[in-house]
């Protein structure tokens, strides 16, 4: 289950505790526990170290991922731990020029909360999602309770989500079911600020046509769009793939591909 509500990834620091963490981010000690899974056999409950790294759930708010920044970070590393790319971070964030980031600064990433249930496994979420299993791993290197071989139900996993350098879909999230008129909303750095999608199932058939939108500030700018996906013909599979992308203006040719997994 994809949770919408907002996280907070967090590296803990010396001197930290459940408490203090919960009490900065308006969460809870229970709900940071569960989302890490910090009990046995991870760990005593409760127990934390510095440099362990915490998702920390705000169930009162619905929003995006945002990493707190720690000491020794800069954003082409935090870019390549989510798979992204360093001015995909950066412009979606409008850092300046030199990228200068501080510790305990908020960074929005592109990223995604999964809550892991009962019988799933991390081959079967990759496949569901689109999502490698190494980016998965990267992506949750650091958490204590995180390992390929053993997952638990409840514990918050961290899925990168598929970007270019130049465009990020916010919505829908992969794995999403999506609907005729279902909205498509994002952040993409394009020429005079047009870009394409197109939705199509997993027999290739094109369920909604290429269309463009555009965003609301072009080229240099990582300008905000919002778009729908009006069905132009009824699916034939039950997954399919979202297709957002720009073409280039010397002769046409598909740039920056952002392919999404779906499902009908």
């Amino acid at each position: 289950m994809i949770v919408t509500k907002k996280n907070f990834i967090y590296t803990v620091q010396k001197g930290d505790t459940l408490f203090s963490i919960a009490s900065r981010f308006g969460s809870s000690v229970k709900a940071i526990e569960e989302a890490n899974h910090l009990t046995p056999p991870v760990t005593d409950p409760g127990l934390i170290y510095p440099g362990n790294v915490l998702v920390v759930p705000i169930h009162l708010e619905s929003g995006r991922v945002s990493y707190i920044v720690k000491g020794g970070d800069t954003v082409s590393g935090i870019a390549s731990r989510f798979s992204t790319f360093t001015d995909l971070v950066s412009g979606i964030n409008n850092l300046n020029m030199n990228n200068l980031i501080v510790p305990d600064q908020r960074l929005q990433v592109p990223v995604c909360i999964y809550e892991i249930q009962f019988g799933d496994t991390l081959f079967a979420i990759s496949r569901r999602f689109g999502i490698s299993l190494s980016r998965i791993t990267k992506s949750n290197q650091g958490r204590p309770g995180y390992q390929e071989d053993l997952i638990w139900p409840k514990f918050y996993l961290i899925l990168p989500l598929p970007t270019s350098q130049n465009i990020v879909v916010w919505s829908p999230l992969p794995g999403a079911k999506v609907v005729s008129g279902q909205r498509v909303q994002g952040q993409a750095r394009a020429f005079e600020a047009t870009l394409n999608h197109e939705l199509r199932d997993a027999n290739g058939v094109i369920v909604s046509k290429e269309r463009f939108t555009t965003a609301d500030a072009g080229a240099p700018e990582y300008g905000k769009f919002r778009s729908t996906l009006p069905f132009d013909k009824m699916p034939t599979a039950s997954t399919g793939e979202l297709r957002v992308f720009t073409r280039s203006a010397k002769d046409g040719s598909i740039q920056d591909l952002v392919r999404m997994k779906v499902i009908f």
